[in-house]
Parts: structure tokens; C-alpha cells; sequence
């Protein structure tokens, strides 16, 4: 895909803005793309509802409201309740199973389920769950370069959390491998 609507969301704390502002930095910042980003939270910051959107185009960006995305990061179930109606057709609903008990309903939209947070356990951070979910975007949409994403972290992370590169990059991969594992 060149150009992608995405809708990131969960709770406060999951790191959901972080997911869309490292898009947006990786195809406006790194790949010259015309991008916009859109968060919204719910009254609290931490526990509360937290979705953001992204577009991501060749031109320029008409308006950052998403209604009706090509691809959408759930991160808990009230996520998935709320946003796997508005996918588009044929796009990409990416769930994070950990948290997530149950299956999306539809069946003409691709759906990965994928284990953020067991996998950020497994890697030794759970606060890179996260990151898994977004390497799964990534690999699923094609929609920037996974090497995009990593130079996005070196401009979004302080220094002195640079060293945190590495595992975040890890993540990601792991993320991606998920999808490739159950067919683009």
C-alpha cells in the first residue's frame, strides 16, 4: 500500500500514541511521505482510552479524520468492539490476542491475532508490546519500510534511551514474523 488510514487504540498506557506518532515520524520524517496524526484521549491519561489516528499519502493530507480505515491496531476489547465495524473491505485489523479474548466478527477484512504482550514478556520489557503490534502493521501493509520505523526511534526516544533500540527492533520483527507466519 502507498497510502493508509490507520486507527491505533486501547488503554492509556499501551503506548498507542507512540505506535502512530512512529508511523507518521517513519513515512513523513524518514520516508518524505505527506502524513498527519491525530490523537485523542479519554479523560484519564493512564487506564483511560487512548486511540490516534494516522494517514499516511503520496499527496497532500485532505483531513486527519479517519472514519473508515484501511487498517486498524486494536490493543484491548473495547477496542476491537469499537473499531473493527469501521475497517474497510479488505483491510487489516491487527489484535493483540494477550488481552483480547475473543475473535473479530467479520470476514472480509485480514486479521492477525497476535500476542503483544506474551511476546514483549518473552523479550524481557513488557512496555515494548507495543512495538510488537506495530511490526505487525508494518510487515501486514508494506506501508513503510520496517527500517523506517527503527530510524523513527532514534528521533522520538531521549538519547539516554537509546539503548533500548535494539529490543524495540527485536519487537518489531517479532510482530512482523506473525504475519508472515499466517499469510499476507
Amino acid at each position: 500500500m502507498t497510502d493508509l488510514e490507520c486507527i491505533f487504540a486501547g488503554f492509556g498506557g499501551q503506548g498507542v500514541m507512540m505506535m502512530g506518532q512512529l508511523l507518521t515520524y517513519a513515512a513523513g520524517m524518514v520516508e518524505g511521505k505527506k502524513v498527519s496524526y491525530m490523537p485523542s484521549y479519554g479523560p484519564e491519561m493512564r487506564g483511560g482510552t487512548a486511540n490516534c489516528t494516522v494517514v499516511i499519502a503520496a499527496e497532500n493530507v485532505g483531513s486527519p479524520v479517519v472514519t473508515d480505515p484501511d487498517a486498524a491496531v486494536v490493543m484491548n476489547q473495547p477496542s476491537l468492539e469499537k473499531f473493527e465495524p469501521t475497517v474497510r473491505e479488505g483491510g487489516v485489523l491487527i489484535v493483540n490476542s494477550s488481552l483480547i479474548g475473543i475473535k473479530a466478527k467479520r470476514s472480509d477484512i485480514h486479521v492477525y491475532y497476535v500476542p503483544a504482550n506474551e511476546i514483549a514478556t518473552e523479550l524481557g520489557n513488557d512496555r515494548v508490546a507495543n512495538m510488537v503490534a506495530l511490526g505487525a502493521l508494518v510487515e501486514a501493509t508494506e506501508v513503510v519500510k520496517m527500517d523506517s520505523i527503527v530510524e523513527s526511534l532514534k528521533k522520538a526516544l531521549p538519547a539516554h534511551r537509546h539503548n533500548l533500540i535494539p529490543l524495540n527492533r527485536m519487537a518489531l520483527d517479532r510482530g512482523a514474523e506473525i504475519v508472515r507466519k499466517n499469510g499476507k
